[in-house]
């Protein structure tokens, strides 16, 4: 059975295990404005050696594992097993979490970071991927949850766009 979703605790695991990330996914979709359900939690992290290390030290402490694998079978999620992957799809003790290196339809990580809107979650700050990576990304992959995402987000970037709208 999966472990209940904590988005908050996942996040300040990341933040305080100075992983270099950013949220996109249901989560940055939601942290943007659109109200709606999500599983899991969906980052793009520096490949960066350095930062595949802090990754997979977090992720042994979160006791990460493979989703949706019922067989035991020899899984360590350090930063060796991350050199390799593009795509990881891990369950913690604190909820799903997807891990992406290069999403489709991403600008890739370092304009992906630089475009990303810096926010407050729950008392830290984290990077969101922004409205227009996070339509990039939803148009790539095209399943009907992410046309949803398109419309909703493109009228939440029409309505930020208007005159008298406030700016942050």
């Amino acid at each position: 059975m999966p472990a209940e979703f904590h988005v908050s605790s996942l996040l300040r695991r990341l933040v305080g295990g100075s992983v270099d990330f950013v949220v996109i996914g249901g989560i940055a979709v939601i942290a943007q404005g659109h109200v709606r359900n999500t599983q899991d939690l969906d980052i793009c992290y520096s490949p960066d050696p350095d930062n595949r290390e802090a990754l997979g030290r977090v992720l042994i402490d979160l006791g990460a594992r493979l989703r949706g694998i019922d067989d035991e079978i020899p899984f360590i999620p350090d930063a060796r097993t991350l050199q390799g992957m593009q795509i990881l799809t891990l369950d913690t003790q604190d909820g799903g979490l997807d891990l992406l290196v290069d999403p489709e339809g991403s600008p890739g990580y370092d304009a992906l970071r630089a475009n990303a809107d810096r926010i407050d979650f729950d008392g830290f700050e984290i990077l969101i991927a922004s409205i227009e990576d996070l339509v990039a990304m939803k148009r790539a992959a095209n399943r009907p949850r992410d046309r949803s995402d398109i419309e909703a987000l493109t009228a939440i970037l029409r309505l930020r766009r208007s005159p008298g709208a406030e700016t942050s």
